[in-house]
C-alpha cells in the first residue's frame, strides 16, 4: 500500500448551513452513529505524521519508511520475519523499502550470530539520528496535547489507545513495548 502525503488546505471548507445533512446510520443496538470521534481520529492522525513526512520528504521516504526506521530502531537487531510481523505488510513491500533505508545510509543488515541466513537489522548513525529526529517531532505533539489535561490523562490515553487495538494482539504488542522500553531502558 502505497503512502499519498500532502500538504491539506489549512481551513475547512464552510458548510452550507441549509443543505441537507446526511443521515446518520445506525449501530447495531440501534444508536446513532456519530462521526467525531472517528474524524478526531482521522485529524490527529494526519498531523501527528505530518510532521515527520515534511523531514521524511527530503529523502524521499514516506511513511513505510518511517515505520521500518522507527521498529528498527526501537529493537535493535531485530529479524525482518519479527518485523514483517509487526508491520504486518508484504514480504515484496518490505523488501522495497528495507533496500532505499539500506541504499541511503539509514538501515544496515547484518548476518545472524547462529544462522547465517538470518538477516538482522539495525540503524547506522545517520538512522539513529533520523529516527530520533522523528520521535522528538512526535513526542512534541504528544506533550503537546496533554498540557492542560489532568493528571493521569496520558494513562487513560493509554488505556484508549491499547482498547483501539484488536483483543488477541494485545498482549503481543504489550510485550513489544515493554522490551523496546527496557532496551532503551539499558543504554
Amino acid at each position: 500500500m502505497t503512502d499519498v502525503n500532502f500538504k491539506p488546505a489549512q481551513a475547512l471548507p464552510r458548510q452550507d448551513p441549509d443543505a441537507k445533512q446526511p443521515d446518520r446510520p445506525e449501530t447495531e443496538d440501534g444508536a446513532a452513529l456519530t462521526y467525531d470521534l472517528i474524524e478526531l481520529l482521522f485529524f490527529a492522525y494526519r498531523d501527528f505524521t505530518g510532521d515527520p513526512d515534511d523531514v521524511l520528504a527530503e529523502y524521499d521516504f514516506g511513511r513505510a519508511h518511517h515505520r521500518v526506521l522507527h521498529f528498527v530502531e526501537r529493537n535493535p537487531g531485530i529479524m525482518v520475519t519479527d518485523l514483517l510481523g509487526i508491520l504486518g505488510i508484504t514480504k515484496q513491500s518490505l523488501g522495497r523499502v528495507l533496500k532505499q533505508l539500506v541504499d541511503a545510509g539509514i538501515v544496515e543488515q547484518r548476518e545472524g550470530h547462529h544462522d547465517r541466513r538470518q538477516r538482522l537489522l539495525y540503524t547506522t548513525e545517520r538512522g539513529h539520528a533520523l529516527a530520533t529526529d522523528l520521535a522528538l517531532l512526535q513526542q512534541k505533539r504528544l506533550e503537546r496535547a496533554l498540557i492542560g489535561l489532568p493528571d493521569g490523562s496520558d494513562e487513560i490515553i493509554r488505556t484508549f489507545l491499547l482498547q483501539m487495538i484488536d483483543p488477541e494482539m494485545r498482549p503481543e504488542i504489550l510485550q513489544l513495548i515493554r522490551s523496546s522500553f527496557d532496551l532503551k531502558a539499558a543504554d
